[in-house]
């Protein structure tokens, strides 16, 4: 959540409510507002407005990917131009397969690398022959790359609300 962000008792009473994950019926918003007497129309525009006002950064769903069955993972890393790196990580990030995609520092001498891209398959000759399709779209502008698999699943959270509020956010939200 932002820091500059105000929120009232009903948005904080929202965030901890879906925090977790929304559930897993046909008309989740729905549920989610009876369980705190509103809507679930009142639900998703309430949501809206705290993403537009920076106070949620995003609604999204978090796949268990062992679970549907995709055993191996592996981000990519490519050494590529730096004038090239903006336009290759939005060709890249577009194939269906690319879950995200996005530029990070070289770290020199050790760390060439500078685009880094997420891979899931079933198996690691699905992985490479995904990596091979990467590695013909980016083409000469390749100078170096690497797959990093991964070793185990570590839990995916971000940062939550705690359950009780603090004696800062008891203050208005005009003050």
């Amino acid at each position: 959540m932002s820091t500059s962000a105000c929120i009232d008792p009903m948005d904080r009473a929202l965030v901890l409510a879906t925090q977790a994950g929304l559930p897993l019926v046909p008309r989740p918003y729905d549920a989610i507002g009876e369980a705190l007497g509103i809507s679930g129309e009142e639900v998703r525009s309430r949501l809206a407005a705290m993403l537009a006002q920076g106070a949620i950064r995003r609604i999204g769903a978090v796949p268990n990917h062992y679970r549907l069955g995709y055993r191996a993972n592996g981000m990519t890393v490519w050494d590529v131009d730096d004038a090239e790196v903006d336009r290759l990580g939005a060709l890249v990030g577009s194939q269906a397969f690319v879950t995200h995609c996005y530029r990070r520092p070289r770290r020199l001498p050790h760390w060439p690398y500078n685009l880094f891209a997420m891979v899931h398959g079933k198996s690691r000759a699905e992985v490479e022959q995904k990596v091979r399709t990467l590695a013909e779209l980016i083409g000469s502008a390749c100078r170096d790359s690497d797959v990093l698999y991964s070793k185990r699943i570590l839990k995916k959270t971000g940062v939550r609300l705690a359950a009780r509020p603090n004696i800062e956010s008891d203050r208005p939200c005009s003050e």
